[in-house]
């Protein structure tokens, strides 16, 4: 699993609604909440309406959050009207009170839209107030839409106080926004530089899109497995006959020409009837070690007791970007059949078996091959199909491991 922070933080996230209310930002917030409980954090949402979404993470209510709220829809109808009712100044210093009470304590204080849509301007300002006081927590607002850009939100817009609080950067406050895009807006409503604003992405569940087991996701975490690009698959015996050392070879020539996270993954048990089973793993293993693969090339028989399980070799053709199978002989070639059904891309040993199955759907190779040639064609297979670079894409920049790797956990490191 992820390793822990060297800091712990005690994070409180806020927003109208949370999980397991639904919305698109709803299901962020809770994935980020999540994140940060596994990296160690303190989690604390801050919401109108929701619940805990584990023991890990603390709910705070705060109903005047909650754009539903009755006092709340009566004050937003007169601020879309562009009338400043005047009950808005007490509601906003008794809400900042009770935002300031249910993120005391806090390291850092995330407002998801709350900085950037008019549809509870209490909150808006309620928190503007509560970065005034300076608690000692640091702000960050992070915008995942922006009235001032949006057409659909003018009407309800008007000059002054509190609406130009949409549009301003408050003092100190970090601003975050989940595309480049969304960066543009709050350049542009804002009149703030682009190196003012960071980009860190939406993110994709992969456990839950891909239909992976709860255990295969522990591994492929534990392993780093979501950082190989490209990532591929040789599903076969630890056994001579099935080439191994190509494969091995294979990868480090991906990384000798530039494609240094490439990665690969053996799944197969030692040979139960081959007497020097155990030499040829060991040998792999130098190899490996030589090459400078010990972070890049997995093999599952190290790791765990049943390293062909069906379920977990599935998972992984539904999590890699190729299959290699450079084996020296083959009767049949079972492989080349899960590859096709998991529409991945095949790079294989010319053998009549193979040639039966595959087609014209598999690059082949020579087994005796020289890597750096195997590599290049396996590199230049990949590239040209553009759906296969948009998989790697989504799982080495959107998954929401990689998105916490490469954005959030850096954000609170700052």
């Amino acid at each position: 699993m992820r390793e822990g922070p060297t800091t712990s933080l005690t994070v409180a996230l806020v927003h109208y609604t949370a999980p397991p209310v639904v919305g698109g930002v709803e299901q962020v917030l809770g994935h980020h909440a999540r994140l940060l409980a596994d990296a160690g954090h303190a989690v604390r949402i801050v919401a109108g309406r929701g619940g805990s979404l584990d023991a890990r993470i603390t709910f705070v209510p705060l109903p005047g959050a909650d754009t539903r709220h009755p006092a709340i829809v009566g004050l937003q109808a007169d601020l879309d009207a562009g009338r400043v009712p005047p009950t808005f100044a007490t509601t906003v210093a008794l809400l900042a009170d009770q935002l300031a009470a249910a993120v005391a304590g806090a390291d850092v204080v995330i407002g998801h839209n709350v900085g950037s849509l008019n549809r509870n301007l209490a909150l808006t300002a309620a928190l503007h107030e509560v970065a005034c006081r300076r608690t000692g927590a640091r702000l960050i607002l992070w915008h995942h839409d922006l009235a001032w850009a949006l057409p659909a939100y003018r009407a309800s817009l008007h000059a002054g106080h509190p609406w130009d609080l949409l549009r301003t950067a408050w003092p100190g406050a970090t601003q975050v926004a989940i595309s480049e895009g969304r960066r543009a807006d709050v350049v542009e409503v804002m009149g703030i530089a682009p190196a003012a604003v960071q980009v860190i992405p939406n993110g994709v569940d992969l456990g839950t899109l891909l239909g992976l087991a709860p255990g295969t996701m522990d591994l492929v975490r534990a392993s780093g497995l979501l950082t190989l690009d490209p990532l591929v698959l040789l599903p076969a015996r630890i056994t001579p006959r099935k080439n191994v050392e190509l494969a091995l070879r294979v990868v480090a020539s991906m990384r000798s020409a530039g494609r240094t996270a490439a990665g690969l993954v053996v799944t197969g048990p030692v040979d139960p009837h081959g007497s020097d089973a155990g030499d040829y793993l060991e040998t792999l293993v130098r190899l490996r070690h030589d090459l400078d693969l010990d972070a890049s090339v997995m093999f599952l028989v190290e790791m765990l007791d049943d390293p062909s399980s069906e379920e977990l070799v599935h998972d992984l053709y539904r999590l890699v970007d190729m299959l290699f199978l450079p084996s020296l002989d083959e009767g049949f070639g079972i492989p080349i059949l899960e590859a096709g059904a998991h529409r991945l891309p095949i790079v294989c040993s010319d053998l009549p078996a193979l040639r039966a199955l595959a087609g014209d759907a598999a690059l082949y190779v020579a087994p005796d091959a020289d890597p750096a040639v195997v590599a290049a064609l396996a590199l230049a297979r990949l590239d040209e199909d553009a759906v296969a670079r948009l998989a790697r894409r989504v799982r080495t920049e959107f998954s929401w491991e990689a998105v916490y790797r490469r954005g959030i956990e850096p954000l609170l490191a700052r």
